[in-house]
């Protein structure tokens, strides 16, 4: 059975919508930052810190993509955006969503909550795991 997660955009987030061409461009940031940070190393960290590339359906690009796994121990990993009815006042909040589908591997599970939160943390998000734990990365009243 496939799993979710979900990067939500909340009042104080530092966007109000995202695209999936967002979600790519935050994606090739983090491994254009994992290459920074092999090169102060001095081994290839983008390899092992993103696995995948990114594939698409034709006529589908602009709702979801996956990334498809270069290494056995990484399959899939699907991402797009939704919207969600909020209760009071029946305002769109948008919402990303990552899906593990059915094969997916414990490797693409960490990987997927890796990016999950770095992607939320980016956005000032509320993100919830795919255990159904939620971290906030937005600033909150308390």
């Amino acid at each position: 059975m496939s799993q979710s997660a979900y990067i939500k955009l909340v009042q104080g987030s530092a966007a109000s919508s995202v695209t999936v061409e967002d979600i790519k461009t935050s994606l090739r940031h983090y491994r254009e930052q994992t290459e920074l940070t092999g090169r102060q190393l001095g081994w290839t960290y983008a390899e092992a810190a993103f696995p995948y590339t990114f594939e698409s359906r034709p006529g589908e690009e602009d709702r979801w993509f996956y990334l498809k796994g270069n290494h056995p121990k990484y399959r899939y990993i699907l991402f797009g955006t939704t919207a969600i009815p909020e209760a009071p006042d029946a305002q769109q909040a948008t919402c990303i969503q990552i899906v593990l589908p059915d094969g997916a591997t414990h490797g693409d599970k960490a990987k997927a909550n890796e990016y999950g939160k770095w992607i939320g943390k980016q956005l000032l998000a509320e993100v919830t795991l795919f255990n159904g734990r939620t971290m906030y990365y937005n600033p909150r009243k308390g």
